[in-house]
Parts: C-alpha cells; structure tokens; sequence
C-alpha cells in the first residue's frame, strides 16, 4: 500500500462511515480498483479497521458536551453495546479471517440492506415517533444494539445503515436515529479497532503506523464534513436516496468482481 492509496481509502472511510451507504463495502471496492488484495493481506484488513478511529474523532468533537453531560444517552449507549460487543468479539477471528474482503457478502448485503432501508424508511411514515433519544425505552436499545452486532459480521451491511434501521423500528425519526447511529459508533469503533491493534500490532510492515496515520487525517476531515451534512439532510429527506444508490453500487460491483 502507497501513501497516495491510504489517502484515498481514509477520504473515502469519512465520506461513507457515517452514510447508510457501507464503508467496507466502499472501501472493498477501492481496494479492488486500486489492486490492494484485501482478502489475503492481513495490514490491509486492520487499516480498513483502525482508519475507522479517524472517523470516529470527528463524531466525539461534535458531540463531547452530550457525552459529558447526558446521562440518558449514555445509558441507552451502554445498553445498545451490550449485544454488539457479545457478537463482535465473539467472532472477530471468523469475521476477519474468512469474512472480511469476500465480495458475495458485500454484494448482497448492499442490495439486500438497500431494500430494507427503503421499506423501513416507508413504514416510518405515520408511526409515533421520538425526535429524541432520550424519549426511547431504554430496552429498545437491546435491538438498535443487536442490528449493530449484526452489521459486524457481514461486510456491505453498514454499521450505520444497521442502527440507523435499528432505530427508526424502535420509534426514533429519521434525524434521531442518525445521531444516536453516531453517538453509538464512538465506543464500538474504539473498541474494535483497539482489539484490532492489540491483535495484530506486531504483524503490521515498518512502514504501516505511517499509512494508517495518513489514512487517520484523512478519515477525520472528511467525517467532520460528512457528519453535519448528514443531520442537515436527514431534517428535510428521507433515506430513500440511500437506498437506491446502496442497491446501484452493489450491482455495478456484482458486475465487475463476481465472476
């Protein structure tokens, strides 16, 4: 891996970590394009992982005085992590060996997901919903957490677009189940992509701390941008957009990469 390639992959980690829109399943497709064989590279697999820590700053500078003073959230967070830490440490060694990188999952999990999202999206309309987190039952977040796990194990079915689901079924608007889908994403990217680092460290090449330090920045300027766009847009628009363009990509990456 160059340093222009972890540049390109960091950009497109902030563009799309947060989107409904699947970052692995983005950067597995760049990593094809530019030739990077993340199947079989194992640096390759933990900078997909730990350039999401890039991203997740930018989602703690935006939000670190909801973190520091609100407590509803932090219990629905704790709750929500529950599931998702059992499922994702459970089988980090089978996702990142025989999962992580395998073009079938990411291509029926982008199709797949992109209609859910779009007959979710549909459903919400007409339904009581919580225009804040703090108003959600606090055992909903069993399920937002739940979706998230699942997402772990499937490459292309989007952390984000899977609590973004998660919580629009438990009652949450189209904008408050976004924001607790980043909220969220802070101590479940930390974790897993400090579990990552623990795990694998000592098999990284000597120059693989600079790459993913490169693909870090980049990941966060772009997340920051990508972020308050997000909130802005989800106001005013429903995830449909999303969904189309989640069931496009993943026929044009079928028509490439599955032979």
């Amino acid at each position: 891996m160059t340093a222009f390639e972890a540049l390109v992959l960091g950009v497109i980690e902030g563009l799309t970590e947060f989107l409904p829109v699947s970052s692995t399943g983005h950067l597995t497709l760049a990593a094809h394009l530019l030739k990077i064989p993340v199947e079989s590279d194992n640096f390759a697999k933990s900078f997909l992982i730990v350039i999401q820590l890039g991203a997740i700053l930018a989602v703690l500078s935006l939000y670190l005085k909801r973190f520091l003073r609100d407590f509803e959230v932090w219990k629905r967070i704790v709750v929500a992590f529950i599931p998702t830490g059992i499922i994702g440490f459970g089988l980090y060694r089978v996702i990142k060996d025989h999962i992580l990188g395998n073009d079938l999952i990411v291509v029926v999990a982008l199709v797949g997901v992109g209609v859910v999202l779009l007959l979710v999206d549909r459903w919400l309309q007409g339904h009581q919903r919580y225009d804040n987190v703090d108003q959600m039952p606090l055992g909903r977040a069993l399920l937002i957490g739940t979706f998230q796990g699942l997402a772990a194990i499937f490459p292309g079915t989007s952390r984000s677009a899977a609590t973004i689901v998660g919580g629009m079924l438990s009652g949450l608007s189209r904008r408050a189940a976004a924001e607790f889908s980043f909220i969220l994403a802070v101590p479940t990217m930390l974790a897993a992509s400090g579990y990552d680092l623990y795990k694998s460290a000592n098999t990284f090449p000597h120059e693989g701390y600079g790459l993913m330090a490169i693909g870090f920045v980049a990941a966060f300027i772009t997340a920051l941008l990508t972020v308050r766009w997000l909130l802005e847009f989800v106001s005013r628009n429903t995830f449909v957009p999303f969904a189309i363009y989640r069931i496009l990509i993943g026929v044009v990456y079928a028509m490439f990469f599955l032979r």
